[in-house]
């Protein structure tokens, strides 16, 4: 079947649909373009269904080209058939095709081939083909110089029938499927590894099928068998099954496929002793690496989407807009470094306070961020949620009251992945006379800012919404990451004359290279008046013009239209909705009723359909308009800054920190996020907690215990609810690998070099083991602070 035929029947589309998106995507086009500017040609394709496209056409096109090396390879060997050829070429999946291929596959010369070579492969057909013979009587006219006895002779003799048995495409498929949803994984601690291995202690003895396992327990369980904690073995039983000899489903299965049955027949107990060798020491290891495979797939592809989803919700968080910022980054013996930032963006102040201990310098602090605060006009104040934030929120706190004047707003802001920038390539080009400490200040309150435009300057993964991410596949995890980040800029749109290059590199078209060259070409002419100058850029061609024109705006230009998300190739369309209205441009733009009044059919032509034209009305409407939400800010509640503060039935008002399969993690205020398990988030059954709560959500929450020792909080979005949530703060089984504490234990960034990890990394979003796979990781930071870690 060809590839295009089978992505639209796995999407429900027309194939005609399916192979317009494809041309275009080989053509050089990304998925935003398409997806907004070529809906005609895809049927309105949106750019979740053009992310699928993307995916399945990159693996079947895979698969096409093993199908192809697979069908050579055979036919070298001269034994491809009509028959194999079709079974080839009906492989409708990788794995389905490698079981198929098997057989046929250059290997190391196994028993079975050496066998072969001695003669033994007849001797092997007749006892399977007429089990009336006696094996030794029969084997003894088999012996040669290589073959000593009639032991020897069965013995090679059965290794090339459990080759046999154990190549067989269709009989290890079905098997495959059978253990898949029949088995179950069993752990268990392995021998005095249970006090270091404390952090595991849910799986020193645990079962459960393979079929309800949880992508977040599955990566759990393969951690602690790295780490040597854990015994896993991956069992074809579901509990109730027995395993004694006439009882296993799976043998007879295999003894059924080819007729092999004790009857009473002479060679009837080898054939079936050589069933059980087969299954025991050949098909159920492979199928055990099968499934293996199969569970960290399927949790890798569960836990990266939850990342991702994850990242789309902290890339798209309300911006604070263009409004002067005071970014401080707090710290205790270091000091707390404060920035200032102007409306855009840029450094106009740094210092360094010592409000804390050991200095306690509180009122000399507050008086200097007062004059710094008066002096640029600053409006709102960021606080980085690191150690010492709570300190600090107090700090800013106090400000805001000695000074009412000032009118401050303070908002606790994630500095995950801070430091990563701060110590970058970029951040030093870009921040070249500021302390690597400072720059972390200045992020903090670029973030605050326009989340989006800040956080693009940072690999993704250091961002760290995510949980078990440092056990992922790293090229699943960076495409898709990437993918988000570039459908997130994309459907925010760019301002041209204010974007960095790494913003600039995630429009679609402009590569690292053609980014650089518009900054150095807004640097040495000025600001872009017109979209159509881009095209003096160096090395902006007409293919990268058309993919990122509508993209990058350009407010207060020559032409309005600049400022919106109309591409210029449509133009032609306004002037004609301008001819009908018989208005000029400045006067339509925003008219709801009169835009509203026009027929998009009466100005659709071959080129721009009614899908095209609705968007330009729309766009007409609220032009430039921004997806995001409106932004606004928690309160804390006043007093409670510790664990210790808090009491089981307050209610607090909190920030969702992070979204996880099992429940939401919220910040209330007290350096331990609490966990809101996912029985809690809703009194309906809630199948995946992103339903209910985004990272960046304000919510109120109730307390319903609180662990002082174990620094864990369990929280409920039921608030009129008396029961006690499942997992009851301590966290889904499972989530006591996947931790971290932004609190006590974390020490004082400062100015000193990056912290080293117990393993030698020297990044502070190292992974360190089970307890803390990234520091930096906001998923880390918020285990650790729900005090689900030991």
């Amino acid at each position: 079947m060809p590839v295009e035929r089978t992505i639209a029947e796995e999407l429900g589309v027309r194939e005609g649909q399916v192979k317009a998106a494809v041309d275009l995507l080989d053509g050089g086009s990304t998925v935003p373009f398409i997806a907004r500017y070529r809906k005609e040609a895809t049927g309105a394709l949106d750019d979740a269904q053009l992310r699928t496209l993307e995916e399945r056409l990159r693996y079947l096109r895979e698969l096409e080209e093993r199908r192809t090396a697979v069908l050579e390879s055979v036919e070298a060997q001269g034994k491809l058939d009509d028959a194999l050829r079709a079974r080839i070429l009906a492989a409708d999946s990788k794995a389905r095709l490698e079981d198929i291929y098997l057989p046929y596959k250059p290997k190391r010369r196994t028993k079975a081939q050496i066998a072969r070579e001695n003669g033994l492969e007849p001797l092997a057909d007749t006892l399977l083909a007429d089990p009336s013979h006696d094996p030794a009587t029969l084997a003894g006219g088999y012996l040669n110089e290589a073959v000593a006895d009639t032991a020897a002779a069965l013995e090679g003799a059965r290794a090339i029938l459990v080759e046999r048995f154990g190549e067989d495409a269709d009989l290890v498929g079905s098997l495959r499927e059978r253990m898949w949803t029949r088995g179950r994984i069993v752990a268990t601690v392995r021998e005095g590894k249970e006090q270091d291995g404390a952090k595991f202690a849910d799986y020193f003895a645990f079962a459960e099928p393979f079929t309800r396992l949880p992508s977040h327990r599955i990566l759990a369980l393969l951690r602690g068998e790295k780490e040597e904690v854990l015994s896993l073995d991956l069992s074809p039983y579901d509990g109730e099954d027995g395993d004694l000899p006439g009882e296993n489903d799976y043998e007879q299965r295999i003894a059924a496929r080819f007729a092999v049955a004790d009857r009473g027949r002479p060679g009837d107990r080898w054939l079936t002793d050589t069933v059980r060798w087969a299954w025991r020491t050949r098909i159920l290891v492979r199928l055990g690496i099968d499934l293996r495979t199969r569970l960290r797939q399927e949790a890798e592809d569960e836990a990266v989407r939850v990342f991702a989803a994850n990242l789309r919700d902290l890339l798209l968080a309300a911006p604070a807009g263009t409004r002067a910022t005071m970014g401080l980054d707090p710290g205790f013996r270091t000091g707390v470094k404060v920035a200032v930032v102007d409306a855009t963006g840029k450094v106009v102040a740094h210092d360094t306070i010592y409000p804390h201990q050991p200095a306690n310098k509180w009122d000399a602090a507050l008086a200097g961020l007062a004059v710094l605060a008066k002096k640029h006009a600053v409006d709102l104040v960021a606080i980085g949620n690191g150690t010492a934030s709570r300190e600090t929120d107090k700090l800013a706190e106090d400000l805001i009251k000695r000074h009412p004047e000032l009118s401050l707003t303070k908002v606790m802001v994630s500095e995950a992945g801070a430091s990563v920038y701060s110590a970058s390539a970029f951040a030093s080009q870009e921040l070249p006379g500021l302390d690597v400490s400072i720059r972390g200040a200045v992020s903090i309150a670029r973030r605050l800012q326009d989340p989006l435009a800040e956080l693009v300057k940072i690999d993704p993964r250091s961002i760290g919404v995510g949980q078990y991410q440092h056990d992922l596949s790293e090229l699943k995890l960076s495409r898709s990451l990437d993918a988000v980040v570039e459908d997130c800029v994309n459907a925010v749109g760019v301002d041209v004359n204010t974007a960095s290059a790494p913003l600039l590199t995630r429009v679609s078209g402009v590569t690292g290279t053609l980014a650089d060259n518009i900054v150095a070409h807004r640097d040495a002419n000025g600001p872009f008046r017109t979209r159509k100058a881009l095209k003096d850029v160096a090395r902006l061609g007409p293919k990268a013009f058309e993919q990122c024109a509508g993209f990058l705006r350009i407010p207060g230009g020559d032409d309005p239209l600049d400022a919106s998300a109309v591409h210029p190739e449509a133009y032609p369309v306004v002037r004609r909705i301008l001819t009908a209205t018989g208005g000029d441009l400045p006067a339509l733009i925003g008219n709801s009723g009169a835009l509203r009044a026009l027929r998009p059919a009466d100005f659709a032509d071959d080129t721009f359909g009614v899908p095209t034209v609705t968007d330009i009305l729309g766009e007409l409407d609220k032009p430039g308009r921004d997806p995001r939400p409106a932004f606004k800010t928690a309160t804390f509640k006043e007093g409670v800054d510790k664990i210790g503060d808090l009491e089981v039935g307050m209610v607090l008002e909190g920030v969702v920190t992070n979204v996880a399969a099992f429940g939401a993690f919220v910040d209330v205020g007290v350096h331990q996020d609490g966990l809101v398990h996912v029985s809690a988030l809703s009194k309906t059954f809630v199948k995946d907690p992103r339903d209910v709560v985004k990272p960046g959500d304000i919510v109120r929450v109730r307390v319903t215990t609180v662990d002082v020792p174990r620094k864990r909080i369990g929280l409920t979005l039921r608030l009129d609810d008396d029961t006690t949530p499942r997992g009851g703060g301590g966290g889904e089984r499972g989530e006591r690998t996947e931790r971290g504490d932004r609190g006590g234990d974390r020490r004082d960034r400062g100015s000193r070099p990056p912290r080293q990890d117990r393993r030698g990394g020297a990044d502070r979003g190292a992974d360190r083991g089970a307890a803390q796979p990234a520091a930096n990781s906001a998923m880390a930071d918020a285990l650790r602070r729900a005090g689900l870690t030991r």
